[in-house]
């Protein structure tokens, strides 16, 4: 009931800024369209509701996606079948221990011509609207770097020459679980460009003998196009118009602030557990991915209840956990979900 109560109140402080006939069409295409996107996935993937849904917000508030699963859970799949939807250009990366930077922003190469030689910059595939950056711990981190300009400022740097990149960018890494061999551990700072970290499990079996069934015979994978790179770039401005309460604002910073065991507000189990918190951003992709997640659910506003269904995939990658922790056999997402439980909403201590 409080929770209902809280919700409510953030609503009423909020004047609604999305007001005029065509931002509401351009809303409701919004909604239709990824009704229509998730029907298509599924004529492809079976089950994987959580990754999908949240794969659209992110690509739908302008973030990019970090997936971490065993092998044979169709991530490759899924990312490409979007692509593939929206007809956008699509770029898979390989990323192995022999990669090398140069392999996926570009090189300059001497070039032949009448007046002689001269420089000319060969993009990479990195230059495309959609990339699936596969099994990205695979890589060193010299390599793994190579992305962060790209994810952050849409644009790469090579030889002083800044190029931009083409629009819509999103990126979907995938990577093994860092227990198996041979793997990077990600940077932090890299870990800080995803929006959200998702962890894949396995199908359940009745999910499981669909897949076997259906990749087994003849299977007709003719997909529509409801939707396309253009309507994606609108989506992403119409999501930034959507209130958020200073209530609600105060409540996504006050649970990152409560994740760093420098904090004063941090609760005991988190300086027993954490050795570093999350930043600036992880407040930042709570409120702009809430904003989303509110248009998806027909509100004009973001809810104390949309900072919290986002925060374990916000929060994921983001809070380190110390050997204490590691020792006592407790997980990332344990340590979130009593973080949720710890802080409470601004409004509920009145």
């Amino acid at each position: 009931m409080a929770e209902i109560k809280d919700d409510t109140m953030a609503e009423q402080e909020q004047a609604l800024e999305i007001e005029n006939q065509d931002d509401i069409a351009l809303v409701k295409r919004m909604q239709d369209g990824r009704d229509q996107i998730v029907a298509e996935i599924k004529k492809v993937i079976v089950g994987q509701d959580d990754i999908i849904d949240e794969l659209l917000i992110a690509l739908f508030g302008g973030g990019h996606v970090l997936v971490t699963g065993v092998p044979g859970l169709a991530k490759t799949l899924l990312i490409k079948t979007v692509a593939d939807i929206l007809q956008v250009d699509f770029s898979r990366i390989q990323f192995t221990p022999d990669l090398m930077p140069a392999d996926v922003v570009g090189s300059e190469l001497v070039e032949e011509s009448d007046g002689g030689r001269q420089l000319k910059f060969v993009k990479g595939p990195i230059f495309t609207n959609i990339l699936l950056a596969d099994e990205i711990n695979r890589t060193p981190p010299k390599t793994q770097s190579a992305l962060l300009e790209a994810m952050e400022e849409r644009q790469v740097t090579a030889a002083g020459v800044t190029h931009p990149m083409s629009k819509p960018f999103f990126v979907l890494a995938t990577q093994n679980p860092i227990e198996l061999e041979g793997t990077y551990p990600l940077p932090e700072a890299q870990l800080d460009r995803f929006m959200f970290k998702i962890e894949l499990g396995y199908l359940s079996e009745d999910e499981e003998v669909t897949v076997v069934s259906q990749t087994t015979q003849h299977h007709d994978r003719a997909l529509s196009h409801p939707l396309s790179g253009e309507d994606i770039l609108d989506f992403q401005l119409i999501a930034r118009q959507v209130p958020a309460a200073e209530a609600v604002i105060k409540y996504a910073v006050r649970l990152v602030h409560a994740s760093r065991p420098q904090s004063a507000s941090a609760p005991e189990f988190i300086k027993d557990w954490v050795s570093w918190g999350a930043g600036i951003r992880a407040s930042q992709n709570l409120i702009l991915a809430g904003k989303v997640r509110a248009l998806l659910l027909g509100r004009y506003n973001v809810s104390f209840s949309d900072v919290r269904a986002l925060a374990p995939s916000v929060f994921r990658h983001r809070i380190l956990l110390n050997f204490h922790a590691e020792a006592e056999r407790i997980t990332t997402d344990e340590v979130i979900r009593r973080l949720l439980e710890a802080v409470p909403e601004p409004s509920s201590e009145i």
